[in-house]
């Protein structure tokens, strides 16, 4: 890394453990390379949002042209947010993005996170299935975001309508993790999760059904879809 990146994110890395402001709002910072090309940060879920009670890692890759260029970050723990990837913790915020400022610095970077989690920006998504629910249900939205915490973040207990509709599938032998992706993403209708799940595992053992599972996937819950098989004579 160039010499100039090294000292900048050295200086912004003893600020963050120094700062009143991240420790106050459970902000941390720690070396994964001693060369600080990488580091592992830690916000908490902001209060009077679905993230309360939730402690969440990220991923945190300083590139050669830093602070001319902004780190490149990604959320390690499974979050549901419109402006974040449920499936690999991509980020959708301008300041990683264009509007990225020379002067800007990790603690800039790490607050903005954590502000980003209680003011979503759903018309700008990452993830366009989570900011549909978020702007047509907001309440089931609410209790998708705090069930992933509790399963992903540690946050207190959620819904147990939902945990009941995952423990029900889970106990058909389709994974936890799938479980939970399709019934957020599918409204929480346990027939139509297990659709998409059943669809999931076609695809890995008959690779030729894919573009009918594709036409299925994309009706939307309580639409009439293809069947996933043909009627047999």
């Amino acid at each position: 890394m160039a010499n100039i990146a090294v000292q900048r994110i050295k200086r912004e890395f003893k600020e963050v453990l120094k700062s009143e402001e991240t420790s106050k709002n459970q902000i941390k910072v720690d070396l994964v390379d001693e060369n600080f090309t990488e580091l592992k940060g830690e916000i908490a879920g902001p209060p009077d949002t679905p993230y309360e009670g939730g402690r969440y890692q990220l991923e945190i890759k300083i590139p050669e042209t830093y602070p001319f260029n902004p780190p490149k970050v990604r959320f390690i723990t499974k979050i549901w947010h419109p402006n974040i990837s449920s499936v690999t913790g991509a980020i959708c915020l301008d300041i990683l993005k264009d509007q990225w400022a020379a002067a800007m610095t990790l603690r800039t970077v790490l607050l903005s996170l954590q502000a980003l989690l209680a003011a979503a920006e759903p018309d700008d998504p990452q993830d366009a299935v989570v900011a549909n629910q978020y702007k047509q249900n907001p309440e089931m939205f609410k209790q998708t975001a705090r069930l992933w915490s509790h399963v992903y973040a540690g946050a207190p207990v959620s819904s147990p309508e939902y945990t009941r509709k995952i423990d029900k599938l889970c106990a058909m032998g389709f994974e936890k993790n799938a479980v939970i992706v399709a019934l957020s993403s599918k409204s929480w209708d346990v027939e139509t999760a297990t659709e998409l799940l059943l669809s999931v595992l076609a695809v890995a053992i008959m690779p030729g059904f894919a573009p009918l599972i594709s036409q299925r996937l994309a009706a939307p819950v309580g639409h009439s879809s293809p069947p996933l098989l043909p009627h047999m004579a």
